[in-house]
């Protein structure tokens, strides 16, 4: 089967699928996008990325790419408008921690019930350690790596935006305004709005659907 377009399984709600939508709207890359019911994975999905975890990103050579980071990487080694590409090894220091240490607090934090051994005010602690490096960071600067948006910004943001949704009242009282300067930038730009677009579960045989819809930077 030849397609002409690459086709990004994706799911909404997914913050590496958030990423990745992010990182082919910021390098202007045209997919066909299918959004996928978690809970009723597509067979054709599955047969290219048998660990059947969204973003997968299939190539019209019929390359496969199925971490969100690398697909940011690969979005941006095709068109690279702001040079994102000479901050690869510091994203990739900030990224890292995201995806592991921080990732895993988040995930006990937002799932406590599923990790009774501790109270999830322990968990958010373990996730606060980033928060703070975070911070840190944010005072240095409007962005994670200085004074422009780069590929960290959008690998990352899913992710705190993630931790936030778990208790709202209590991470936009906690003492990080510069943290919350910045989530606020990203929750209320269009770029972010726009890859959030509802979009019919996709099933074999229906019509096509695009994406990005809308193309934008963040300054």
């Amino acid at each position: 089967m030849t397609y002409n377009l690459p086709i990004l399984y994706s799911f909404r709600r997914c913050p590496y699928a958030m990423r990745a939508r992010l990182g082919l709207q910021y390098a202007k890359i045209k997919v066909e996008l299918r959004e996928v019911v978690l809970r009723d994975k597509p067979a054709e999905m599955i047969a290219i990325s048998p660990k059947a975890t969204v973003p997968v990103l299939l190539l019209p050579e019929h390359i496969i790419i199925d971490e969100s980071y690398d697909i940011i990487k690969w979005a941006i080694s095709q068109n690279d408008p702001d040079n994102w590409q000479q901050f690869l090894s510091q994203s990739d220091e900030l990224v890292k921690i995201n995806d592991g240490m921080f990732k895993t607090a988040l995930d006990k934090y937002k799932y406590s019930s599923r990790f009774p051994e501790q109270e999830p005010t322990f968990y958010r602690a373990q996730g606060e350690v980033f928060l703070n490096q975070l911070e840190q960071i944010l005072r240095q600067g409007p962005f994670l790596l200085g004074r422009q948006e780069t590929l960290a910004d959008i690998a990352i943001f899913p992710f705190v935006r993630q931790f936030s949704h778990v208790d709202k009242a209590w991470f936009f009282a906690a003492p990080y305004p510069q943290l919350h300067r910045w989530l606020k930038g990203y929750l209320s730009h269009q770029n972010f709005t726009s890859i959030m677009n509802k979009y019919t579960p996709w099933q074999q045989g229906n019509q096509e659907v695009y994406f990005p819809d809308s193309l934008t930077h963040l300054s």
